[in-house]
């Protein structure tokens, strides 16, 4: 049975919505709080709001917004940007969040993942993972995209989740904004090869594009994604699942990056 979730992805930069392409040249797209609420009203079943500077800028995810987030919807969210500790996590799971997300601290230290799943279960870390396609591969970046490492997007997926991840949300920094299709390929490799949910973000836009993006799609069992929402939104599929099938696959709504 299909189960879809449509995940808006709110990217936020001195307080500030923003979105850009290909993770440069952002722009403010709006307030926060009420862009939430809005997605919230209009059928979104969870958010995520991801600080795309803390990382960056050495400083901590901020607390003030996701409570003021909690206070105004009601699905779940989730939260990352600066998240480096076992107290970052448990400052946002009190203040509101459903949900953290680490990217750049994971790749410095993978075992963050295997403290978080322990102290507050694997449900609640979501492993967020910027990848570009380069000379055949896809090579992970840390910093918001600034920083690229040794790691390779499978490779690093896979020890994410033997580390206790629970999600695994993929962005393309190839498709990040151009609203031009997801990076299906990649995602459907990551299906394949994963028993967690894996949600995907970078290239979300017309409509068409999300029922057909590429020749044989990228759902589970060799179908097609099905789509629900406006052009913004794709979605997802499969659960519940055993070990042997493929995990659901999320898609967002087109990050912030590109909303």
């Amino acid at each position: 049975m299909l189960a879809k979730r449509i995940v808006p992805c709110l990217d936020i930069k001195d307080g500030k919505t923003v979105k850009g392409i290909n993770f440069v040249n952002f722009r403010d797209a709006g307030d926060p709080v009420e862009l939430g609420a809005q997605y919230s009203r209009e059928g979104a079943d969870e958010l995520v709001y991801l600080d795309i500077t803390a990382s960056h800028e050495g400083r901590k995810t901020f607390t003030e917004l996701v409570k003021k987030v909690a206070a105004n919807i009601s699905i779940p969210f989730t939260v990352g940007g600066g998240i480096n500790e076992l107290k970052d996590v448990d400052r946002l799971l009190s203040a509101g969040a459903d949900k953290v997300s680490i990217n750049s601290a994971a790749l410095r230290n993978p075992k963050l993942i295997e403290e978080i799943a322990k102290n507050f279960g694997s449900q609640v870390c979501v492993v967020a993972i910027d990848a570009n396609f380069e000379m055949g591969d896809w090579i992970c970046y840390l910093n918001g995209g600034r920083i690229p490492t040794e790691k390779h997007l499978f490779q690093w997926a896979a020890e994410a989740e033997s580390l206790g991840a629970g999600e695994i949300l993929f962005t393309s920094m190839t498709h990040d904004g151009v609203k031009d299709g997801y990076a299906n390929e990649a995602l459907a490799m990551l299906a394949d090869n994963l028993h967690i949910p894996v949600i995907a973000s970078g290239g979300a836009g017309t409509l068409p594009r999300h029922i057909r993006p590429r020749e044989g799609g990228c759902g589970v069992s060799g179908k097609r994604i099905p789509f629900r929402g406006n052009r913004h939104w794709s979605s997802e599929a499969v659960s519940p699942r055993r070990r042997d099938q493929r995990p659901p696959l999320m898609a967002t709504a087109e990050s912030n990056r590109s909303l």
